[in-house]
C-alpha cells in the first residue's frame, strides 16, 4: 500500500471514529417537556419507550424517574422530579434550571407519541449499529472453539431480539376496528370459492369442519406412527402451495388471493425424501419403486410431468435436523420477510429443542415450544401445522381411536392448539388382527377389512372456533395419499378386491 493510499485510509478510519451515533436531544428534550407540563403525555408512550432508549444520560435519569413518579400515582413536574435527580453543573445551568426550562419551552402533547417513535427508531438504530460492531469484533478475534456457524447465530439471536422488544404497533385497540376486521373477513369468505374464511385444504370435508386453515391458529396434527401423519401434512401443505394465486396492492406488495406459500420444516426426513414422497403422491407412482428405479418409460414420464409441474410451486423446505424453537423463528420470520408465508408447517414437535441449554423437564421444554409455536402464528399471522406424536396408552386399548389425554408429555400442546386432529386408520390395526382362515371369526374379520380399506379418519378433538367430530377421508396407501372420500354410491368398482 503506498503512503498517500495509507494516509486516506486513516483519514476514512478517523472519520468512521468520529461519526456521532444516531440521536435526537431536541426530541427527547420534547417529549420530557410534554411530560412534566401535562403527566398524560405519558401514557402515549409508555407501553414501547424505556429509559434506554434516550440517548442523553441526564434523559435517561428524568424518564426512568418520571416513569417511577407516575407509576406510583404521584405527580411529575420540574418541583418533584429536583429532590430525585441531585444536582450538576450543565453548562451554567442546575439539573433545577434544565427541567424548569424543559417544562417552559414544551410544546403541545399531540406529539408526545411522535417524539416517543422518534427516540425508539433511533435507540434502535444504535442497537443495530451495536450488533454488527460486535460481530466484527467477535469475527476478528473469534476463539479457536468458536465456529462461524455458532457466531451467525448469535447475531441472529441479537437481531430478532431486538426486532421483538418494546415494538409501538401493539397495545389496546378500538372494537370497533375490531369489529371491521371480523366483518372483512366475513366478505371475503362469501366472495371466496368454496366460502371459506381460511385456507382451503384441499379436502372437502375437513374445511366444511374446520373453514379452511384460519391465520393465526395453531394445529396440531397428531397420530401413532405409521397413521399418516406426515403424509396429510405434505399432502394439505401441497394442496395449498399448488393452488398459490396473488394479485399486486396499490402499495405494491403481493397479497395473495388463492392458496399460499408454503413453510415446511422437515426434521426427520431429509428435503429429497420428502420431494419423493411428494411426487409419489402427484404422480401415483409408490415411492419406493422411485426409489429402486422398477418403473417403466411411461411411468418415468409421469414422474418427470408431476416433477415439472412441482418447480414453481412456493413450497420451501427446511430439512435441519434438531434445530431449537428459537431457530426455527427465526428461519420462519426470514422467509416471511424474503419470500411471504401463508402456512408453516413443523414435522414434527418433539424433535425440536428449547431455546436454553438441553433440559431434564422435557415437559417444561415442550410447554416452551408450544408456547413460542403459538406466538410466532399471532405473530406472522399464519396458520401452523405442528405434528405431534402420541403416547403408546392407545395400543393399550381396545378402541385404539387417539384422544385429548393421549397427547405426549406435556398438557400445553392441548392448552396452545386451536386446533387438535388426530389421523387413525381401523385397517393398519385391523391388518395385524387377522384370524385363522376359514373360521367364522375370518369371515367377519374379512368383512370388517373391505369396510375399512382405502380409508382414514381425522379426528378433530379440540377446535376453539369451530365443531368437534371426524371427517372420512380417502387413503392410498402406495402412494400416501389423502383424498376427498366419494359417496359409496359413486364409488368405482375395486379391481382385485
Amino acid at each position: 500500500m503506498s503512503t498517500a493510499t495509507a494516509l486516506v485510509a486513516r483519514l476514512d478510519h478517523g472519520e468512521r471514529e468520529l461519526r456521532m451515533a444516531p440521536n435526537n436531544i431536541e426530541a427527547e428534550q420534547a417529549l420530557l417537556g410534554a411530560i412534566l407540563v401535562n403527566n398524560e403525555a405519558f401514557y402515549r408512550v409508555s407501553d414501547f419507550l424505556a429509559p434506554e432508549h434516550f440517548f442523553e444520560d441526564l434523559h435517561r435519569r428524568i424518564f426512568e424517574v418520571t416513569s417511577s413518579l407516575i407509576k406510583a400515582g404521584k405527580v411529575a413536574t420540574p418541583i418533584t422530579l429536583k429532590t430525585y435527580l441531585g444536582d450538576a453543573d450543565l453548562g451554567g445551568l442546575t439539573v433545577s434550571q434544565y427541567l424548569a426550562r424543559l417544562a417552559a419551552e414544551a410544546t403541545t402533547v399531540i406529539n408526545a407519541l411522535d417524539y416517543g417513535r422518534t427516540i425508539y427508531d433511533l435507540a434502535i438504530r444504535r442497537q443495530l449499529i451495536q450488533v454488527g460492531e460486535d460481530m466484527v469484533n467477535v469475527a476478528y478475534d473469534a476463539p479457536v472453539e468458536s465456529t462461524p456457524r455458532e457466531q451467525i447465530e448469535d447475531a441472529e439471536r441479537k437481531l430478532f431480539a431486538l426486532a421483538e422488544t418494546g415494538r409501538y404497533d401493539g397495545g389496546f385497540q378500538r372494537f370497533a376496528d375490531a369489529l371491521t376486521s371480523a366483518v372483512d373477513m366475513a366478505a371475503k369468505a362469501y366472495q371466496r370459492e368454496g366460502a371459506l374464511s381460511g385456507i382451503s385444504t384441499g379436502l372437502v370435508d375437513l374445511d366444511r369442519m374446520m373453514g379452511g386453515l384460519q391465520p393465526s391458529d395453531l394445529i396440531i396434527l397428531a397420530g401413532r406412527p405409521a397413521m399418516g401423519k406426515t403424509s396429510l401434512a405434505t399432502n394439505i401443505a401441497y394442496n395449498i402451495a399448488k393452488s398459490y394465486k396473488a394479485e399486486k396492492r396499490p402499495d405494491g406488495t403481493m397479497e395473495t388471493v388463492s392458496g399460499g406459500i408454503v413453510g415446511f420444516f422437515s426434521l426427520e426426513m431429509s428435503a429429497e425424501q420428502l420431494a419423493t414422497r411428494i411426487i409419489a403422491e402427484q404422480s401415483g407412482i409408490p415411492s419406493y419403486k422411485i426409489r429402486r428405479g422398477d418403473i417403466r418409460e411411461d411411468e418415468f414420464y409421469k414422474i418427470t410431468d408431476a416433477a415439472r409441474e412441482m418447480q414453481s410451486i412456493p413450497f420451501y423446505i427446511d430439512q435441519t435436523g434438531g434445530i431449537s424453537i428459537a431457530q426455527l423463528t427465526a428461519r420462519a420470520r426470514r422467509l416471511k420477510r424474503q419470500r411471504g408465508l401463508d402456512l408453516l408447517v413443523v414435522d414434527y414437535l418433539q424433535l425440536l429443542s428449547g431455546s436454553g441449554k438441553k433440559s431434564d423437564n422435557r415437559v417444561q421444554e415442550l410447554t416452551e415450544i408450544t408456547t413460542g409455536m403459538k406466538a410466532l402464528a399471532k405473530e406472522l399471522s399464519v396458520p401452523i401445522i405442528g405434528l405431534s406424536q402420541l403416547s403408546r396408552q392407545v395400543e393399550s386399548r381396545e378402541d385404539k381411536r387417539p384422544q385429548l389425554s393421549d397427547l405426549r408429555e406435556s398438557g400445553s400442546i392441548e392448552q396452545d392448539a386451536d386446533v387438535v386432529m388426530f389421523v387413525y386408520r381401523d385397517e393398519y390395526y385391523l391388518k395385524n388382527k387377522e384370524p385363522k382362515p376359514g373360521t367364522e371369526e375370518h369371515f367377519k374379520w374379512q368383512a370388517e377389512m373391505d369396510a375399512a380399506h382405502g380409508k382414514a379418519e381425522v379426528i378433530i378433538g379440540k377446535q376453539r372456533h369451530g365443531p368437534t367430530g371426524t371427517v372420512q377421508l380417502a387413503f392410498i396407501a402406495d402412494i400416501t395419499r389423502f383424498t376427498n372420500l366419494a359417496d359409496e354410491d359413486k364409488l368405482p368398482e375395486r379391481i382385485g378386491d
